[in-house]
């Protein structure tokens, strides 16, 4: 099935009688299987005879509030694309077609209020407060959209798979955006206008939401700013904390510059890091699916796999990096053994990790692990100093080069493998 359209209600019976044959006639225009799913919570003015009498199918809300509804209706839907409104005519049946038809360009589409071209008629106070509200999340959950608390949604089911929703009422909104995003998902909004509900009343309650979004922001921006966010190499390069953002743009710096001229580069845990983005002939790996998914936008040459057994042939490249990786994992001679296989004779190898040898890093661990807990999730297995990998690297045969530090902390070294390549450690 192409479509499931789940509308969550509560004594919407007028609207649906109107509401229910658009979305018919829209889906046939559009050649588009499909099947509409009436999640009722409790309506006691007919509103589940109507939708059943016109074909839509009806399921009672197995948690109470806006986000069970939902959540059921996520479960009961069987369609590759998965879109919900507003049954209250508020959301135009019509628009559809556009966001469908940018089903392709994107994971999740949202019908926009507040970007370029779309407009809100509703009262002045629940305006300039939704676009408030809508502002200040966007700058502290560092996300990219305008309009988080549309409910006028297009979404591909992979985007909705696994989700364990906390939220109550319209606070799940934000909480299902910022989970997929944080997945590596991809959102594009399409410009819309909003026009007030048809019959009955709003059974939004502006004062209730904000309290309830409050309290979900707090969690979601824990969770944005945890070291699993698909994208969170790439926002910390442009982050507004001025030591987080001199970090990674010296990193950026030095790899690049060392990697500069190759012909072909892996990035061996590469995240969403922007040096993989820079460097002009580099496939990216990492062990996260999530994040290789969010570097999909970039048409960079992206897979999943493990630097112990790296998914290439023999010397097929003249640049390795290996940055920030060796010492979230257990010592395995393999690993190096790995980085050797992959790289040409006389290809390099810039390798980086924290010097535990040095008091300046293991001050700024012991601040980051009290000020960031959430942002320091994966504990460092290995303490590598310059002299205990240097030692690792020669016993692989590779040739040192040259050595950076970034705040007198962070250790990157660059390393050659000879034109006669030495026999590697077993």
């Amino acid at each position: 099935m192409d479509l499931s359209v789940v509308l969550p209600v509560v004594n919407e019976c007028d609207n649906l009688r109107e509401l229910i044959p658009r979305l018919n006639e829209l889906a046939q225009r559009l050649h588009l299987s499909h099947e509409i799913v009436v999640v009722d919570g409790g309506s006691t003015d007919g509103t589940q005879e109507t939708a059943a009498a016109m074909g839509a199918r009806v399921v009672r809300e197995r948690r109470r509030g806006y986000a069970g509804a939902l959540e059921t209706g996520f479960d009961e839907a069987h369609g590759d694309y998965i879109l919900t409104l507003d049954a209250d005519m508020s959301h135009d049946p019509d628009f559809v077609a556009k966001m469908w038809r940018g089903h392709e360009r994107a994971d999740v589409v949202i019908a926009s209020r507040y970007v370029r071209g779309g407009v809100a008629y509703t009262s002045l106070v629940r305006n300039l407060s939704s676009r408030l509200l809508n502002r200040v999340l966007r700058r502290v959950l560092s996300m990219p959209v305008r309009d988080l608390s549309s409910g006028f949604r297009l979404y591909r089911r992979a985007a909705l798979q696994d989700l364990a929703l906390k939220g109550r009422n319209f606070d799940v909104l934000e909480e299902i955006l910022v989970t997929a995003y944080n997945r590596g998902f991809s959102v594009i909004e399409v410009p819309f206008t909003y026009f007030p509900r048809g019959a009955g009343r709003s059974h939004a309650r502006l004062i209730r939401f904000g309290m309830d979004l409050t309290r979900a922001a707090v969690q979601l921006w824990k969770l944005r700013n945890s070291l699993t966010a698909a994208d969170y190499e790439e926002r910390a390069f442009y982050s507004l904390i001025p030591l987080q953002r001199y970090w990674h743009r010296r990193r950026h710096n030095i790899v690049t510059r060392w990697a500069r001229g190759a012909h072909c580069v892996l990035d061996v845990g590469c995240g969403s890091s922007i040096d993989t983005q820079s460097l002009n002939y580099a496939i990216g790996l990492d062990m996260s699916f999530e994040k290789m998914r969010y570097m999909r936008r970039y048409a960079i040459p992206v897979l999943q796999g493990s630097a112990f057994a790296l998914p290439f042939r023999d010397q097929c490249f003249d640049c390795v990096v290996c940055s920030e990786v060796i010492e979230h994992v257990a010592f395995d001679n393999g690993l190096f053994q790995e980085l050797n296989r992959v790289l040409i004779p006389g290809g390099r190898l810039v390798i980086g990790t924290p010097d535990y040898a040095r008091v300046e890093w293991r001050v700024i661990e012991t601040l980051y692990r009290a000020l960031a807990p959430s942002g320091y999730q994966d504990v460092h297995l290995m303490h590598y100093t310059r002299e205990s990998l240097g030692g690792i690297l020669v016993r692989h045969g590779f040739v040192h080069e040259q050595d950076e530090y970034i705040a007198r902390a962070e250790l990157l070294m660059l390393w050659s493998k000879p034109a006669a390549s030495a026999p590697r450690a077993g």
